[in-house]
């Protein structure tokens, strides 16, 4: 009987080829992140062409005749406006003192909402924003002095709360009244200051997890997957051992001499004589008509006149044994079979 089971050479050949691959993969991905990567980008920035970016507005105001700043590190603001797209990451003093420093205040999804509704086109009903007329409006609920697109608007004397920042994206600009109402907000002065928090002001830090892109999370995912579906292509059963046809006729004096080296390396004398005991017994219960399986001794000593408990000890006991112990066990077994053959 031959085993087939793969060595590490057949291994290593079947896996170099998809391993090959998966690191192909992940080096364009690497590449692939770093070039996206060395530009401008991000959500809700002027500097980005991206569709959840804002540069298309950036540009509509300057048009207009805003001048767009950004910037994290807030000097002076006087007679600008300021808009945050994450205040929830500054602190609430901070951004308290910020807010009353300039002169109209912009926050995207404060905290502080009393509700949460779906993002849709949804009617102004109120007369600031009467002009803009519909626009994509949603996410959270504000309470404030004056409430725009069924309150995901609100606004608290210079300070205005939106629930949802879709109408800055350039995805959505040219969408219903959005370009308007975005110009309305954010265009109140000739100066914008467009506040990203420095290091410095952030108080909720990120965790591992979150500062990982999505796609790199999605690819992971991917290779995860691809790993487990090899491991159980690799792993799969090989079904039942192939008999072959041995190249050379080896003597069965050959194959008992070089299992009983085996053991001898092995120091394992005492299986040795467990084997030794267990081949006595199933080669004399057919002698006797005992059942195999069955303790043979009484029948045994009946036959040879032998005391029970002597033959029941030769066949049974199992104490430790050396290579003597062993030596003289083999031909105690041997005379015993010969003494139950002629009996």
């Amino acid at each position: 009987m031959t085993s087939v089971s793969p060595g590490a050479g057949r291994i290593w050949t079947a896996a170099r080829g998809p391993l090959l691959i998966g690191v192909i993969i992940l080096f364009a991905a690497v590449v692939i992140t770093l070039l996206r990567g060395s530009g401008p980008g991000g959500a809700l920035d002027p500097r980005s062409y991206q569709p959840d970016g804002s540069r298309a507005l950036a540009r509509l105001l300057e048009q207009n005749g805003v001048r767009v700043e950004l910037t994290g590190d807030v000097s002076s603001l006087d007679g600008a406006t300021l808009f945050v797209p994450q205040p929830n990451l500054i602190d609430p003093a901070r951004l308290d003192r910020l807010s009353r420093e300039a002169a109209a205040t912009v926050l995207l999804a404060p905290p502080g909402a009393t509700d949460r509704v779906e993002v849709e086109t949804r009617e102004p009903g109120c007369p600031f924003a009467a002009k803009a007329g519909a626009a994509t409006m949603g996410g959270l609920v504000y309470k404030g002095e004056q409430s725009c697109y069924d309150s995901t608007l609100a606004r608290v004397g210079t300070v205005t709360m939106l629930g949802h920042g879709g109408i800055f994206t350039n995805r959505n600009l040219d969408e219903e009244g959005n370009a308007a109402l975005a110009l309305s907000l954010l265009g109140q002065h000739e100066r914008l200051v467009w506040y990203k928090p420095a290091e410095a002001d952030v108080t909720q830090q990120k965790t591992f997890g979150e500062l990982i892109p999505d796609g790199w999370k999605f690819a992971a995912l991917q290779l995860g997957i691809a790993a487990v579906v090899l491991a159980l292509w690799r792993a799969r059963r090989l079904g039942r051992v192939v008999p072959e046809r041995l190249p050379v006729v080896v003597r069965a004096a050959e194959t008992v001499e070089g299992r009983a080296r085996l053991y001898r390396r092995a120091h394992a004398a005492g299986h040795a004589a467990t084997v030794l005991r267990q081949a006595a017994r199933d080669r004399l219960a057919p002698l006797l008509g005992v059942p195999v399986g069955d303790d043979p001794s009484e029948e045994i000593a009946r036959r040879t006149s032998r005391p029970v408990t002597s033959v029941r000890a030769l066949l049974y006991d199992d104490g430790p044994v050396d290579d003597r112990g062993l030596v003289a066990l083999a031909a105690d077994l041997d005379a015993l079979e010969n003494e139950v053959r002629k009996g």
